[in-house]
């Protein structure tokens, strides 16, 4: 049964799992699915309730976050929403059918708030899929790891129907107040393309200048304490990321090497 408190959660992984956790704080109920037992374990300790598939949790809620790592993983996942809502709606295919389908979400809302880095165009591809069966999709990407989320310094760029960004606006609020819309079912992701160039580019050079610190025989520690708080020098992921190299002490880990190398492939 659909509730207006039930949020679903898709790919339980390090964002997704601190996803449903957060809204378990916020006194939502949370169903969620992932491959990963560990990762479906975790969600029932929180107190959430772990499902067999992604279509069982699309049946448990109207607002569904996904939270995935690869194209062909967001790709399956809208087959088996779009699927599971054709199967609901006893819809086949056809024009009329498709109409039905969009009709029937209109009255349940149903909506995927997708919040992944990935190709705009496999989103888009995604999300054509899901309008088939009804299914109103939003690109929602988000920047920062999951250890700031708790510090409320996310960014959630939103982007797509605008009725249903303005639904979507309670549910996330629980992870931050950073929640520009910036227009068109796109635009989230291509700003955090941006992002995500900026930051690489940022601790490539951060890394670089504790480098050289070390060669020139200088303590990288003093060097952080006069750059870090300068309005010309430091930024914020200078202060975030730098002691890291400072300290070479990079656990407990924020994010995995594999995902930072596919958000650069994209």
């Amino acid at each position: 049964m659909q509730g207006k408190n039930t949020i679903g959660v898709i790919g339980l992984g390090i964002m997704g799992g601190m996803m449903a956790e957060t809204l378990r704080g916020h006194g939502y109920d949370v169903t969620g699915f992932d491959i990963a037992p560990a990762a479906r374990k975790r969600l029932a300790k929180c107190g959430g309730r772990p499902l067999a598939s992604a279509a069982a949790v699309a049946a448990s809620a109207d607002i569904i976050i996904v939270s995935l790592a690869s194209s062909a993983a967001l790709a399956a996942v809208a087959d088996e929403l779009a699927g599971a809502a054709h199967a609901g709606n006893g819809v086949k295919g056809g024009a009329s059918d498709r109409s039905t389908a969009r009709r029937a979400s209109a009255a349940t809302r149903r909506i995927v708030i997708e919040t992944s880095t990935l190709p705009i165009s496999d989103k888009e591809a995604a999300a054509a899929t899901l309008k088939r069966a009804g299914i109103i999709t939003l690109d929602c990407p988000i920047s920062g790891t999951a250890a700031r989320m708790k510090d409320r310094t996310w960014t959630i760029f939103l982007s797509g129907e605008r009725a249903a960004c303005k639904r979507a606006l309670p549910v996330l609020k629980a992870f931050t107040d950073n929640l520009p819309n910036v227009g068109a079912f796109g635009n989230g992701t291509k700003l955090k393309f941006s992002a995500n160039h900026l930051v690489a580019i940022y601790n490539v050079a951060y890394a670089e200048s504790v480098t050289l610190a070390r060669k020139m025989g200088l303590d990288p520690r003093e060097m952080l304490k006069l750059f870090g708080p300068s309005d010309v020098l430091g930024t914020g992921v200078m202060r975030l990321r730098m002691p890291f190299m400072v300290k070479r002490k990079y656990t407990p880990p924020t994010m995995k090497i594999e995902v930072w190398q596919k958000d650069m492939q994209v």
